[in-house]
């Protein structure tokens, strides 16, 4: 089966038809590069949808995706971005195996096809030049031959008539021998350039044309196995990323099955609960009775203002009556949140102080880790001045460890409200006496007020002054306690880093450079207790001396 024998005669058909493959390839070229668009577009869209539902950060939207339902829509839009970027690639790599490969291959195609009918047109001139020299020699030794037999005949009728003279005679005979030379040599040429033809046509129409229309054909089989084979592409690139598309779903179905009902329940209790008491019975007043009634202390009166009650009922009938009983509406106006959160219910006042406890614990940290750069920064600096000044450092590195004292002085604070809320009295040491006159003596009002303020009609936490000064003769008792236990043995010795003034109570001073005994190491509060003689002892900063351990000594610890 060959296009050159079977197809001889069909040139023009056969240009018809390469140039409809050529079409036929690039109409397939624009379909891929379509479907490359409409993937970007598909990808794009899906971006910005997962995009638009994502919680916008640091927004009332992103504490409610704590839920394990919004958590799975979070994991959901997530998947959803992957499954876009998959689409993506599905774009790219149609544009780099199929349309750029077939572009090129269809410029190749043009240059071959052209080529090769420039060829066959090239043959179809030659011989078309061959049948036109061959009429043009057919013609001439047929008008040859008709002259040479005119001539031959006007001979033969001057020879026959007796009045023509001999001259004339002998002349005719000449003319007609030229004219019959001329068709012998006419015929001959007619024969020779006859042989030729027919050599050129058979070169023509067995050589030729069939090696070309080979060539045609081969290009044009090549062109039908090309996009066969961008069809095979077309669909390994959809079949490439159906793994990973898979995965995408299955993420989507493990973060379905990771939504935990139960759990979400415990989240909205946590979220909204108060910490206070359903009210109790209404008791029963009986207007019979001729003595004065006495109003319940759990009745609704109270919280209505019908009548004063009597200052000797304790917070917690009050507390009970929370739910019922509307907020300050001045604080409401003025959007004045108190430091303590004590406007909160006690359940949420605590979260609420917990996580202030948190943060302050990250910037503490935070702090520290800047300390610790600097001071490295100061011992390259004097291991090498000539990198920079040591003493540069110096003020900054007062300035962070200020910053670090001040944070520490908030925290305690918090944890003192903290620990408030959580019912839980001052802990027994000469440590919580020292940091209570730490903060005491800088927040005093604010303390004060949160005190006086706990449980109030307008649902704030209250605590009765009572409370307060059963709390001080507490602490005084345990003071007196306290100092008659025996002086602490020494377990180590430190070197004051910088210089510290103790204007509180339960701390001492110290002079940078001054070595003095420890008789107590930091037990996390960022203080160290240490003894400057029998009778000078306290508290400093940790962060404010190098602490030297004896290892022997009970409960001492290693520090590099």
């Amino acid at each position: 089966m060959s296009w050159g024998t079977e197809l001889w005669d069909q040139f023009d058909n056969l240009e018809k038809h390469t140039q409809w493959g050529i079409d036929i390839l690039e109409k397939y070229i624009k379909f891929v590069k379509e479907r490359t668009e409409i993937e970007l577009s598909y990808a794009k869209q899906l971006r910005n949808l997962s995009k638009k539902y994502q919680p916008k950060k640091n927004s009332k939207e992103e504490e409610e995706y704590k839920y394990t339902s919004c958590k799975a829509f979070i994991s959901t839009l997530n998947e959803m971005n992957d499954y876009a970027g998959q689409h993506e690639v599905i774009s790219e790599n149609m544009a780099s195996q199929i349309i750029v490969d077939l572009a090129r291959y269809v410029q190749e195609l043009k240059q071959e096809r052209k080529s090769n009918f420039h060829d066959g047109r090239k043959a179809q001139q030659h011989i078309e030049t061959c049948w036109k020299q061959l009429e043009s020699s057919k013609r001439r030794f047929e008008r040859d031959c008709k002259e040479a037999d005119r001539a031959q005949q006007y001979f033969e009728k001057m020879d026959a008539d007796i009045n023509v003279t001999k001259a004339d005679v002998e002349k005719a005979r000449q003319q007609a021998q030229i004219r019959h030379q001329m068709a012998e040599d006419s015929k001959a040429d007619y024969s020779s350039i006859l042989q030729k033809f027919n050599h050129e046509q058979h070169e023509y129409y067995h050589t030729h044309i069939p090696n070309i229309f080979q060539k045609i054909q081969e290009m044009e089989e090549r062109r039908i196995v090309r996009i066969g084979d961008s069809m095979k592409t077309y669909a390994e690139v959809d079949r490439q990323v159906i793994p990973i598309i898979g995965k995408c779903l299955d993420g989507i179905v493990k973060a379905a099955e990771s939504i935990d009902q139960k759990n979400d329940s415990q989240l909205v209790i946590e979220a909204y609960k108060s910490g206070f008491e359903p009210p109790g019975d209404i008791e029963f007043e009986d207007y019979t009775q001729p003595m004065k009634r006495t109003v319940s202390d759990n009745s609704l009166s109270n919280s209505r203002g019908e009548g004063k009650p009597d200052l000797k009922f304790g917070g917690k009938s009050k507390g009970k009556l929370w739910p019922f009983i509307k907020k300050n509406k001045l604080s409401l106006k003025l959007g004045a949140t108190p430091e303590d959160f004590s406007n909160l219910p006690p359940e949420q006042r605590r979260k609420k102080l917990q996580q202030k406890v948190d943060e302050l614990n990250k910037e503490i940290q935070k702090e520290m880790d800047q300390r610790d750069a600097i001071t490295k920064m100061k011992d390259v600096y004097l291991k090498n001045p000539q990198m920079g000044d040591p003493a540069s450092l110096d003020h900054k590195l007062a300035e962070v460890s200020q910053n670090i004292e001040k944070l520490r002085l908030e925290t305690q604070k918090f944890e003192a409200w903290l620990a408030e809320v959580e019912g839980r009295l001052p802990a027994r040491s000469e440590q919580m006496r020292r940091q209570s006159g730490l903060y005491d003596s800088q927040n005093t009002p604010t303390v004060n007020n949160c005190a006086q303020d706990r449980e109030s009609p307008d649902g704030s936490y209250t605590e009765e002054q009572s409370q307060e000064s059963e709390v001080k003769v507490l602490a005084t008792d345990f003071d007196d306690e306290f100092d008659d236990e025996e002086p602490l043995p020494a377990i180590g010795t430190c070197k004051a880093l910088y210089t510290f003034e103790g204007q509180n109570e339960g701390t001492i001073s110290v002079v940078e450079g001054e070595t003095l005994y420890v008789i107590e190491e930091d037990k996390g509060d960022g203080w160290t207790r240490i003894r400057r003689n029998e009778d000078e002892e306290g508290y400093v900063p940790t962060s404010y001396v190098e602490v030297y351990l004896d290892k022997n000594a009970k409960g001492a610890k290693t520090y590099i």
